[in-house]
């Protein structure tokens, strides 16, 4: 874990008396849940934390000392497999946290994809604050139902969709995930490398590549650019993502 001590002096930064009510991520937040009483106390437990591209928030084993809220940019959480292999579990946007789950290590190691910020609270003092705020335990009750129905279907994504399946429906889904970025209609913005995406949906970064450019041959998509993607024929992406031929 990244210690507040060890990090270059524009890590964390003193936050100002409004930086939770003018936060742009506070609306996909837990914290949208919060009360001006409670949103003060809140703020009162956070750091601003930035991160650059690679950089990371917490690692798998060390101590989970910490917990955070992403509020800009990107974050991708993964595990390595004993023989060196890395399975992506989730990429995290605005609003998202990280370290909710219990338990005194954390079993991922999380790390920014671009220029991130984040909050970060002490786990102890958050903890508190949650038993003492019964908003706050809702909310963070809705996210967890939140995050047992998205671990379902990324099981069911990689558990019975083809390679083409996943795919699709990874583009189709991404968007909503970043919705402090929005993006035009039919586009999807892609932080993650093809390789990511490949790491993500159990795929080998080769067959990433040869779905996209068969989707893109088919006139399902276009490739705008290489971290962007335009759909153009939505209604056929997502009936190959819902394995109609």
């Amino acid at each position: 874990m990244i210690e507040l001590k060890s990090l270059p002096a524009d890590c964390a930064g003193r936050r100002s008396e409004s930086a939770c009510t003018s936060c742009g991520a506070r609306a996909f937040s837990v914290c949208g849940f919060l009360g001006p009483a409670d949103l003060a106390k809140l703020d009162a437990l956070a750091e601003t934390m930035t991160f650059a591209a690679g950089q990371p928030l917490a690692h798998e084993g060390e101590p989970a000392e910490f917990l955070f809220n992403v509020t800009s940019g990107s974050v991708r959480v993964y595990k390595l497999l004993p023989d060196g292999r890395r399975q992506i579990t989730g990429f995290l946007f605005a609003g998202d946290f990280l370290g909710l789950a219990g338990g005194d290590q954390h079993l991922f190691t999380a790390e920014a994809i671009e220029a991130s910020t984040a909050c970060r609270f002490r786990r102890a003092e958050y903890n508190a604050l949650v038993h003492a705020s019964p908003a706050l335990e809702r909310a963070l009750l809705d996210r967890a139902r939140h995050e047992l129905a998205a671990a379902q279907s990324q099981m069911l994504l990689l558990g019975r969709k083809t390679a083409q399946e996943r795919l699709a429906s990874f583009l189709l889904d991404l968007p909503s995930h970043d919705p402090l970025r929005p993006t035009a209609a039919g586009r999807v913005r892609l932080p993650m490398t093809r390789g990511e995406i490949a790491d993500y949906l159990g795929l080998t970064i080769e067959t990433v590549s040869r779905v996209l450019t068969k989707l893109k041959g088919q006139g399902v998509i276009r490739l705008v650019s290489l971290n962007e993607v335009s759909i153009e024929r939505p209604g056929r992406l997502r009936a190959i993502a819902e394995g109609e031929t």
